[in-house]
C-alpha cells in the first residue's frame, strides 16, 4: 500500500478487485464449481476485510474529523454494510451446500453493492481524502495491516 495514494483511489481499486472475484464466481459457478467457490471465499473475506477496514478506521477517523457521527454519511453506510453482510451470507449458505440457485441474492447483492460503492467513490472517500493530512493517511493504510486476519478471513469449510 503506497502512501502517495489516496483513499479514494486505493479502495476503488479494492472495490474492482472485488468485483472481479464476483464475476469470476457468476461466471463459472455452473461449469466449474470448485473455481467459482474459490471465486466467492476470496470475494467473501476480501469485502469483509474491506467492510473492516472501513468500519474501524476510516469511519472513525471521519466522524472525529468532521464531527458528523449521528448525522453524516456513516449511519447509512454502516447500514448498508449490515444489508451487503446479510446478503453476502445467504450467498455464502448456498454455496456451501453446493446450490447454485443464488441468482436472486446475487442480482440483489449487486444492486446495493452498485449503489454503496458510488456513494463512497464519488462523495465519501473524495471527503476523507480531504479533510485527512498525509500523515493521517499513511497511518490509515498502516493500522490496515494490522487488523487480524482472523477478524474478517471467516468463510467456507474445505471440502
Amino acid at each position: 500500500m503506497s502512501e502517495q495514494q489516496t483513499i479514494t483511489q486505493f479502495y476503488e481499486k479494492d472495490h474492482d478487485q472485488l468485483d472481479e472475484w464476483f464475476k469470476t464466481f457468476q461466471t463459472s459457478k455452473r461449469s466449474d464449481f470448485a473455481k467459482a467457490k474459490e471465486a466467492f471465499k476470496k470475494f467473501k473475506v476480501g469485502l469483509q476485510r474491506h467492510i473492516l477496514w472501513e468500519e474501524e478506521l476510516l469511519f472513525p477517523m471521519w466522524e472525529e474529523k468532521t464531527g458528523m457521527v449521528e448525522d453524516g454519511p456513516t449511519p447509512m453506510m454502516r447500514h448498508e454494510h449490515s444489508q451487503i453482510k446479510q446478503l453476502l451470507d445467504a450467498i455464502h449458505q448456498k454455496v456451501e451446500g453446493q446450490n447454485l440457485d443464488t441468482d436472486q441474492d446475487e442480482q440483489a447483492l449487486l444492486q446495493l453493492l452498485g449503489s454503496h460503492n458510488r456513494k463512497e467513490e464519488r462523495a465519501l472517500y473524495p471527503a476523507i481524502d480531504n479533510v485527512i493530512s498525509a500523515d493521517e493517511r499513511v497511518k490509515v493504510f498502516s493500522d490496515m495491516n494490522t487488523i487480524p486476519e482472523d477478524r474478517y478471513n471467516a468463510c467456507c469449510s474445505q471440502h
